[in-house]
């Protein structure tokens, strides 16, 4: 009866030190060797990445030079690949999550069966040492004797429980080798969607340059306007300053603004119907709102993939309280416009980073600030759901300190008639991706 679990605990302990082995190589030179292959293949796989990105550059170039002079094919080509880069973002995120979850239990178990391995082989070490027939009494002394029939009386209650641990050490075992598996399955999807939405954001870049093309090929004086924005952003002491000068100032920012209040005021109040909405969203040549922003309530996605922070009226860190809502993203994260709106302002500001301003009209202005670079232009009409940036790899200093994020962070602000709103009633309950309390991974 002795001899199962006595065997079953050798077998055991062999495969948790084969597993111990296989996973920490034994010698300095051996680990050595286990990263120089490691290394070895990570940089080969860059090489095939970049091999693959230069192929897939020329291949999207060609392709959007075919689209370059059709504004309506670009942009809804733009909206298509930043859907894309979304959903890879989501994914990535999503597995990342699910390999952190995954990393933790292998590290729980190989502890749990670390901590057991030494009560276990002091068992078996006692097994082994009886025997399965103890000594005849007859040649040995009382005291031999008596050794002999503790010993077996301390097995006779150790040998059930050995049972049951080494039956658990094997079931844990067993989970342990199934995790690896896992893993390794994991890091692989993660690879693949990595490389993947490289290429994605590859075409996302040819398109956004594609359509910045468009827009200074009918602004002759665009960049005498750009400069004459800096040096305004340079003056105003806040928000609502710059806002009332670019839209007075510059002129490519005073159509823009004249073009919303025109389109506003054509429409009037009316409630547009549902049909006719839906119809209007698939328009990618309209250069008006879809919809009044006034009654896109509920319907806007927000314009990146993270984790809220900050909400509107939360406190700010520095004494007041926040006028906007801070969203922790990923890395290089795509920014998209959650509306449709005029750009009257794109740039540097102050402490908020790279700054645009997005005029939605009826007398609102959508802020995104905290990006690390910008992709369109003063005067561009945007589409709701078009890429209009792309986040850094570190917060704005400001950011910084008043969210504690160590992740890029884009402030999202709702302006009407000059004062801050909350944006929450625009936002869709159905927007995917966003969590209040996951970390988003870089």
């Amino acid at each position: 009866m002795q001899s199962r679990p006595l065997l079953l605990a050798a077998a055991v302990l062999t495969l948790v030190s084969a597993g111990s082995v296989a996973a920490e190589p034994a010698t300095p030179a051996e680990r050595a060797e286990a990263e120089r292959r490691e290394r070895q293949r990570e940089l080969e796989a860059i090489q095939a990445d970049i091999a693959r990105n230069a192929a897939e550059r020329a291949r999207v170039e060609a392709e959007v030079t075919a689209l370059r002079n059709d504004r309506a094919a670009l942009v809804r080509s733009s909206i298509d690949t930043a859907a894309r880069v979304r959903a890879g973002e989501e994914r990535m995120a999503a597995i990342e999550d699910n390999l952190g979850g995954l990393d933790a239990r292998q590290l729980t178990v190989r502890q749990s069966l670390h901590d057991r391995r030494q009560l276990i082989a002091e068992v078996l070490a006692s097994l082994q040492r009886m025997g399965r027939r103890p000594p005849p009494a007859m040649l040995v002394g009382p005291d031999d004797v008596l050794k002999s029939v503790r010993t077996a009386m301390l097995l006779g209650t150790l040998v059930p429980e050995m049972r049951e641990a080494v039956t658990v050490l094997a079931r844990d075992l067993e989970e342990l080798s199934s995790l690896r598996t896992r893993i390794a399955t994991e890091r692989d999807h993660l690879r693949r969607e990595a490389v993947s939405l490289r290429a994605e954001r590859v075409r996302l870049d040819a398109l956004a340059e594609a359509r910045r093309g468009q827009v200074a090929a009918g602004e002759q004086s665009l960049e005498t306007e750009k400069a004459r924005a800096a040096t305004l952003a340079r003056q105003a002491a806040d928000l609502e300053h710059l806002i009332g000068r670019m839209e007075t100032e510059i002129a490519a920012a005073h159509r823009a603004a004249e073009a919303a209040r025109t389109t506003t005021v054509a429409r009037g109040p009316a409630v547009i119907d549902r049909r006719q909405q839906m119809a209007a969203l698939q328009n990618a040549a309209r250069m008006n709102p879809a919809i009044p922003f006034e009654q896109a309530r509920g319907a806007l996605s927000l314009p990146v993939l993270g984790v809220r922070l900050r909400e509107f009226g939360d406190p700010d860190g520095l004494g007041g309280a926040e006028r906007g809502l801070s969203i922790a993203t990923r890395p290089a994260a795509s920014v998209t416009a959650p509306a449709d709106g005029w750009v009257v302002y794109s740039g540097p500001f102050r402490t908020y980073g790279q700054l645009l301003i997005l005029n939605a009209g009826g007398g609102y202005h959508l802020v995104l600030a905290g990006m690390d670079r910008i992709t369109v232009d003063l005067g561009q009409f945007v589409l709701a759901g078009e890429p209009v940036g792309v986040m850094g790899h570190a917060p704005p200093p400001a950011s910084a300190v008043t969210t504690g994020s160590s992740q890029p962070v884009l402030y999202v602000e709702f302006r009407k008639d000059g004062s801050s709103v909350d944006p929450a009633p625009w936002w869709t309950t159905r927007t995917p991706g966003v969590q209040a309390t996951e970390r988003v991974r870089g």
